[in-house]
């Protein structure tokens, strides 16, 4: 009878072990290693899967004030009050180079995202100074801009169109000349620190910022310029 009952109690364990271990739910089983995997089954998701969701919810919360911003110009684009519009204040190979340089800082911007994932410090270092003066010398095109339609008389002041024009574009060379300090911030912070955790989790939402003002950008640039000095 021992016999037979320490043969069942090794069996149940057994089974136990086999069905999914009721009592223990899951936990110490299954991956074998205990690491949180962001599934509920190992414990709270990593900092960086946190801080990326949080950055995203606000990256969409900018796409919405920006909409309103899209919504407010395409309702008031006509109306000019007998001022100049789109087709004769637009400088299309201007914009087009204003673009070239956002898009190509997009580009050196993911290349500095390889290099902190290889952590090399000097290649980081490197595109990031690149994507910021990229920016910058996009930022100082478009303040030039502003600078002429304004000498011009064509200022925000001038007509609704005007007013929705200068709040769009200039929200959006905000936002710019807001990632230019950041990325400044971001090699100094690499420069003393090095690659800790927390800055990386920084310059993951320094490349996500600076994509979404590329993306907000592309729509900018056909919709206002595009179809504005088609009309």
């Amino acid at each position: 009878m021992s016999g037979a009952a320490a043969q069942h109690r090794g069996g149940g364990q057994g089974g136990q072990g086999k069905g999914g271990d009721p009592y223990r739910l899951g936990h110490g089983g299954g991956h074998g290693h205990g690491e949180a995997t962001g599934r509920g089954d190992g414990g709270p998701a990593s900092k960086r899967i946190t801080t990326g969701y949080g950055f995203w919810i606000f990256l969409l919360s900018d796409i919405i004030m920006f909409s309103g911003f899209f919504a407010a110009y395409a309702v008031l684009r006509g109306e000019t009050a007998g001022g100049p519009g789109g087709a004769e204040l637009f400088e299309l190979p201007r914009v087009a180079i204003e673009t070239g340089l956002l898009l190509l800082s997009s580009f050196t911007c993911g290349l500095g995202a390889v290099a902190t994932e290889r952590r090399n410090l000097a290649w980081t270092q490197i595109w990031l100074l690149v994507t910021g003066l990229l920016g910058f010398i996009f930022l100082v095109l478009e303040v030039q801009e502003f600078a002429q339609m304004i000498g011009e008389g064509a200022g925000p002041a001038r007509s609704a169109f005007l007013s929705a024009f200068f709040a769009l574009v200039g929200c959006h060379g905000l936002h710019v000349g807001v990632g230019i300090l950041w990325c400044g911030t971001m090699m100094a912070q690499l420069w003393s620190r090095g690659f800790l955790p927390a800055i990386q989790r920084r310059l993951m939402c320094f490349n996500l910022f600076w994509h979404a003002l590329d993306i907000i950008w592309v729509a900018l640039f056909t919709i206002v310029y595009l179809m504005g000095a088609g009309r």
